[in-house]
């Protein structure tokens, strides 16, 4: 045949009980209709991801930041095993998390360095249920663009993390095992479980009868939740303002996730993709972190989600890592009071999760997309809210821009900005490249310069 149908950018393949969106195909270019036409048609632009991998504890800082600026600089210690993607990423320095610091609040650097991470506001310290940070900016990407993906967005993570109770100095665990924050007070609960978040994104496989039942259950039970909010509307009137603006992000959470599931149901069903999820949450971390990238890179693939958080572990996590030899935890070799012995552990384990972020650069830089890779078109933060575990220091940030944001980000260099420059600026920086620009996120000052090529 001569004509080809015309494919809309979200389409979904037919399977049972399952459903996944298609990565960029050439069916989808202009003028599809005609195969003459496919070779001179021009890709229509590939929406712009953003993912924020977040490490803990800081880093062994000399080993870390490059001793050149610009295009002409050599890669540090840690950095080399990103040698041959360096073509791809920036490595940024100088910035700070200045609400990261103590503020009179005393200890709970690492309660802060996470809540902070990625909100640039100052958590309420308390080991209570009135915790309290600020938006978080992938967050506020989800709530701008959200809407056109199956998923507003993912968080992922390594460790487990408790909601409740204190982990550090009077800090409530919230602080520590979250990065992602909806509103002030409410955290995105991560998923740990490999298999949870591929049927999360491609379904739960071979209908059954059960299935079937579940489906007319479902089906009353989205009834019911229309009579309970009535209820509950009837509930406000007697209520304060702080219980009533519970009431409505509780429910502003019910809503967003019968949506999910009602999208996922009225799109078509399909087979899932060739990729071998093991039961449970693997043993080996190096297998772990790389099904989560690899779930990332899926993700974003098939435009499920445009918006991913990934904790490697919560702040404070005294996990060791075997497998570079590194027996003790991490945590406490943090605090090495210039013993060359425990600098050289942590080296090791800065190393090993580099080595793994380079993996997963790797990924994204195979997926073809448009006229470029899947990497070309997004943005990647690596990074710490802690530069110098051993002194929990907030400024001059570990931090690795990968991905060119569809052309707009110049890459392969290393940018010095000035000491205490927030954040939160790269942030507002980043949200605009999304379509999601919004005018202030936490401490910013404005929006970050020289990521399009000036430095």
């Amino acid at each position: 045949m001569n004509t080809l149908a015309k494919l809309q950018r979200r389409t979904f393949l037919k399977g049972v009980g399952a459903t996944m969106a298609l990565p960029l195909l050439d069916a989808m270019l202009p003028g599809a209709r005609k195969s003459a036409a496919l070779a001179a048609a021009v890709p229509p632009t590939p929406p712009t991801r953003m993912a924020f991998v977040f490490v803990p504890n800081g880093v062994i800082m000399p080993a870390w930041k490059p001793t050149e600026s610009g295009a002409s600089y050599t890669l540090s210690e840690t950095l080399q095993p990103l040698e041959k993607l360096k073509g791809d990423f920036n490595v940024i320095t100088g910035l700070a998390q200045d609400n990261g610091r103590a503020k009179g609040d005393g200890p709970g650097d690492h309660a802060r360095s996470a809540a902070s991470f990625l909100t640039g506001a100052h958590p309420v310290k308390t080991a209570g249920a009135n915790i309290r940070v600020g938006m978080s900016v992938d967050q506020a990407a989800a709530e701008k663009i959200g809407h056109l993906t199956k998923l507003p967005s993912l968080e992922l993570g390594i460790e487990r993390g408790r909601e409740a109770g204190s982990c550090d100095s009077g800090y409530s665990c919230a602080y520590s095992s979250a990065i992602s924050w909806k509103t002030e007070s409410t955290p995105m609960a991560k998923e740990i479980n490999p298999r949870l978040v591929y049927e999360r994104l491609f379904g739960a496989g071979q209908e059954s009868s059960q299935d079937r039942e579940q489906d007319r259950r479902d089906f009353y039970r989205q009834s019911i939740l229309d009579l309970v909010s009535e209820d509950a509307a009837r509930l406000k009137e007697s209520l304060g303002q702080t219980d009533r603006r519970k009431i409505d992000e509780y429910f502003s959470s019910v809503r967003e996730l019968e949506q999910r599931i009602q999208r996922a149901e009225n799109v078509a069903k399909q087979e899932r993709p060739d990729f071998d999820v093991p039961e449970g949450i693997p043993s080996d971390l190096q297998e772990h972190i790389r099904l989560m990238y690899d779930l990332m890179v899926l993700a974003f693939q098939t435009d499920s989600t445009r918006v991913c958080t990934f904790m490697l572990a919560n702040e404070g996590s005294n996990r060791s890592y075997r497998m570079v030899g590194v027996n003790d935890g991490h945590h406490q070799l943090s605090h090495h009071q210039s013993d060359q012995d425990k600098i050289d552990k942590i080296k090791k384990i800065d190393r090993f999760l580099v080595s793994e972020f380079a993996y997963f650069l790797d990924k994204l830089k195979s997926v073809k997309e448009g006229t470029g890779t899947l990497l070309d078109n997004s943005m990647i933060l690596y990074g710490s809210g802690i530069s110098d575990g051993n002194r929990h220091r907030h400024d001059d940030l570990p931090v690795i821009l990968a991905g060119r944001a569809g052309g707009t980000i110049q890459t392969g260099r290393h940018i010095a900005f000035n000491t205490e420059t927030p954040m939160n600026n790269l942030f507002l920086s980043m949200l605009d490249r999304t379509g999601a620009g919004i005018d202030k996120l936490g401490d910013s000052s404005g929006r970050l310069k020289g990521l399009e090529g000036s430095s």
